[in-house]
């Protein structure tokens, strides 16, 4: 039979100041943050898919003049003849790869105070603290 035997852990009695608490809470906001901007950047990723399937269908139609095609806005569709439509859906598209951008690069500013964060945080705390994302 084996026995382990674990060494003295050491635990580092470290003062937390309210400065490092207000670090901290500022970790938390961000990273919280950081976590919704992500999930819009999918959802409206998905609706920039939706709106490209849409426009790739679009353009397997014959060219009819005649034929209207219906258009949502808001909560009722409009017909709209299909080159007013093909329109219609590529500044649907602009507008959203806009919204992404910004989104993203929301995400990449929060990214670089967290990296900040962390750094002063760990340098304080070392092992004491974690403050990795978990992956569930």
């Amino acid at each position: 039979m084996a026995a382990t035997v674990k060494g003295p852990v050491a635990v580092e009695d470290v003062n937390v100041t309210f400065e490092d608490q207000q670090k901290i809470n500022k970790f938390a906001r961000n990273t919280s943050r950081m976590t919704e901007l992500k999930s819009e950047i999918e959802t409206k990723k998905k609706s920039l898919q939706n709106l490209q399937d849409a426009s790739d269908d679009l353009m397997m139609l014959d060219d009819d003049d005649s034929l209207l095609i219906p258009y949502q806005i808001g909560d009722v569709f409009i017909s709209h003849t299909q080159e007013e439509t093909q329109e219609m859906l590529e500044a649907a598209k602009e507008s959203l790869e806009q919204e992404v951008k910004g989104l993203e690069e929301q995400v990449s500013a929060i990214q670089q105070v967290l990296g900040d964060l962390k750094v002063q945080l760990y340098a304080k705390f070392g092992n004491n603290i974690n403050l990795e994302a978990d992956e569930n």
